[in-house]
């Protein structure tokens, strides 16, 4: 039998790599927008749509799903055609899977700043694009699976296996975590609510972290790292065991997010118990791909290539262990809402994905173009200077968390809070907000010096656009079966390795998400918790529109330096008709759980209008629009609707006379700010979101006076 000439596609390839180039830059300079708003209020722009709440999440969205998301079809459209030795499956899926993705981020781009958004961290986008999400992963999975079905290898490699394991599992991830009610074509409600809203958010949004930033760059590491080194994986075997145990123990740490809060206890246990094991197989992962170099270093100290790719494997090792010793209790009471999470993320997420990403393109680029790299100075500096940015922003990052988290938990000899304003502890680490945006700009220079270099480089040289090659039909290729270990024989069976792999991320998912959703104990209600009114369902939806979640938590953890500063611990009862859960993973601002009746109405008008009327020195950003901006109400009736299926109690016929109420509502506060000399329609959002301010957490607080009475 003769061998079988064909053809790589390089074009898709070339294609997804300049994507991940541009939005690379456009998702980096945003963050560094973003940093800077942090300590210069003015970088708000003075405009609804360019302050922190509501391009924070443009910049993870740009970052995650367009940076990362393209490199990741770029990595493997490159290597799962060399490593089955066939051309993709079809060039027009290729084509509908490249222009639909880049569709779908600039969807975002459009929704996330006029703030259309579902609040969820890392799934902030609107039902509709959740949709078209899910058809274009279909379309990936097809011309995946559609190559895999007509190879030329045999044998899967281990690149694939990972590559599998993050299609079946994001799948899974996206279409639980998108369970929505749609109310139009740009708002919906979750069916979750609170504590079961927060489980299934985190389940997500970990292993989003897992299956989206991690593993498919780990199959790109077995992929690329022999080849850039031109040696062997350091062990087969180890492979196999840093893979199965990974994707089995990943799926169970999501409730490490959410310890101390309200969920059952035996949930964060499994998550602080799964989160520790996964030191193992990360860190299995890690060595593999570092012994493979194992007497190149002279190579490695050559090659910028390598550079980066060492780099970026201990990055991945040092996040990998960060995570499970922040799952520890003791460790998360301090770091939790503070910067020191910010620094983790980013740890990996420069480091181990940046870094990776920049090898990738650096390797491939100039092969795929038939020339050499135009500038391996240039390479040369960048991995500096981007290294350097790395230690710039996380460094800085680091010291504000320990500072902040301790400051928030000191008290004085008196055993009165030393820090009871929680703005105090915001001043004190500027400087290091201002090292870290210096430190996202060296970053970023780094990049922007890499596409000059790419581009030079593709200009020298000529895009092999379909690379021809040889290799024998996969009928000529016999194997003795009764001589394969069990793994060698599942390696030919990628059908059955992808069941293997649902069954296995299931098991996890299964058992945590379940009884919480089913045994009633688990999120006891409490007598006194009312649904929103009309009014204040506006405002909570207008609060989300403007992303306060991003500052502001809305959960008091059982400590008494949090009881102290904000009121009683939350429980899970409070939170039940709360469709999203607020919860929150980051306070740059106090936490708001109990924040009803704190202050006044005036208070919070002038605090919108100005933050830094009421609280000098504030970084937040003003308001202002929301006093001119009139309310929707015409989209009341079909919101107690949808909250009425989703199983708050509003009574049959209440969505007709909900705007009356709403009316009531609105000119008692309108009244309320007259008295202070503030002069205010009723119709504006201002006094829907002043509503829902004022409701927060005081049902707790008439329960308890109810009790005491």
């Amino acid at each position: 039998m003769q061998p079988e000439k064909f053809y790589y596609d390089n074009k898709i390839v070339r294609n997804f790599g300049i994507a991940t180039v541009v939005w690379g830059i456009i998702g980096m300079t945003v963050g560094l927008l973003v940093a800077i708003q942090l300590y210069h209020p003015a970088a708000n722009m003075g405009n609804q749509y360019t302050t922190f709440g509501r391009i924070r999440p443009l910049h993870t969205n740009a970052v995650i799903f367009a940076f990362v998301g393209n490199a990741i079809f770029m990595g493997v459209y490159y290597s799962l055609q060399r490593l089955l030795k066939a051309r993709m499956f079809s060039d027009v899926l290729s084509k509908v899977h490249f222009w639909g993705w880049q569709l779908i981020i600039l969807a975002a781009v459009l929704t996330l700043p006029l703030g259309i958004t579902t609040s969820h961290e890392y799934a902030e986008l609107e039902w509709p694009i959740d949709i078209a999400i899910t058809l274009i992963w279909v379309v990936f999975g097809v011309n995946m699976f559609g190559t895999i079905i007509k190879r030329r290898e045999r044998h899967l490699y281990v690149a694939i296996w990972f590559y599998i394991a993050t299609f079946v599992t994001i799948a899974v991830l996206h279409i639980v975590n998108s369970f929505e009610l749609p109310i139009s074509a740009f708002k919906s409600y979750y069916l979750y609510a609170g504590v079961q809203d927060a489980l299934v958010q985190w389940w997500y949004g970990h292993n989003a972290v897992a299956f989206f930033l991690t593993t498919p760059y780990l199959g790109m590491m077995y992929y690329f790292l022999p080849k850039m080194a031109n040696r062997p994986i350091y062990s087969y075997k180890l492979s196999i065991l840093h893979f199965w145990a990974l994707i089995f123990i990943y799926i169970w740490a999501g409730p490490h997010h959410l310890l101390y809060t309200s969920l059952p206890g035996w949930a964060q246990s499994l998550g602080v118990a799964f989160s520790i094991m996964l030191i193992a197989p990360s860190w299995g992962g890690m060595i593999n791909g570092l012994l493979t170099l194992r007497g190149a270093w002279d190579k490695v100290r050559d090659d910028v290539v390598l550079k980066f790719m060492v780099v970026g494997l201990t990055a991945y090792g040092m996040a990998t262990f960060e995570g499970p010793m922040l799952s520890l209790k003791q460790v998360n009471a301090i770091g939790h809402f503070t910067d020191w999470i910010v620094a983790h993320v980013h740890v990996g997420a420069l480091g181990w994905n940046g870094f990776l990403t920049f090898a990738i393109l650096y390797w491939l680029i100039p092969r795929i173009y038939r020339t050499e790299l135009f500038s391996k100075k240039l390479a040369a500096f960048h991995f500096w200077i981007g290294t350097l940015g790395i230690l710039f922003y996380a460094v800085p990052m680091y010291w504000a968390g320990f500072t902040q988290g301790l400051m928030l938990k000191e008290f004085t000899a008196e055993g009165m809070l030393k820090y009871p304003n929680f703005l105090e502890t915001t001043l004190r680490i500027i400087p290091m907000h201002v090292m870290r945006s210096v430190g996202g700009a060296l970053y970023l220079a780094g990049v922007i010096i890499m596409a000059y270099n790419l581009v030079r480089t593709a200009a020298q040289g000529k895009l092999v656009a379909n690379e021809g090659a040889e290799a024998m039909p996969l009928a000529s290729l016999h194997v003795d079966q009764h001589q394969e270990k069990w793994h060698r024989r599942l390696e030919r069976r990628p059908v059955k390795l992808m069941v293997f792999s649902l069954i296995v991320i299931l098991i996890g998912s299964v058992i945590e998400l379940i009884p919480t959703f089913t045994i009633s104990s688990n999120v006891p209600t409490i007598a006194s918790v009312k649904p929103y009114s009309p009014l204040e369902l506006q405002g909570r939806d207008i609060y989300i529109r403007e992303g306060c979640v991003n500052c502001h938590s809305q959960t008091v953890r059982p400590f008494r330096s949090e009881t102290e500063r904000y009121g009683d611990y939350s429980k899970a009862g409070e939170f039940v008709y709360d469709h999203p859960f607020l919860w929150g993973s980051k306070r740059t601002g106090p936490d708001l759980a109990r924040e009803g009746g704190k202050y006044g109405d005036a208070w919070h008008f002038n605090h919108l209008m100005d933050p830094r009327l009421m609280s000098p020195g504030s970084i937040m950003p003003a308001y202002d629009w929301l006093i001119t901006q009139q309310l929707d109400t015409t989209n009341t009736i079909a919101k107690i609707n949808a909250m009425r299926k989703l199983g708050v109690p509003y009574k049959a016929g209440y969505e007709k006379i909900a705007n009356r109420e709403l009316d009531a509502q609105a000119q008692a506060i309108a009244l309320n700010l007259l008295k202070d000399k503030i002069k205010v329609k009723s119709d504006k959002e201002i006094i829907a979101l002043i509503a829902y301010l004022q409701r927060m957490g005081i049902d707790i607080k008439a329960s308890k006076t109810a009790n005491n009475n």
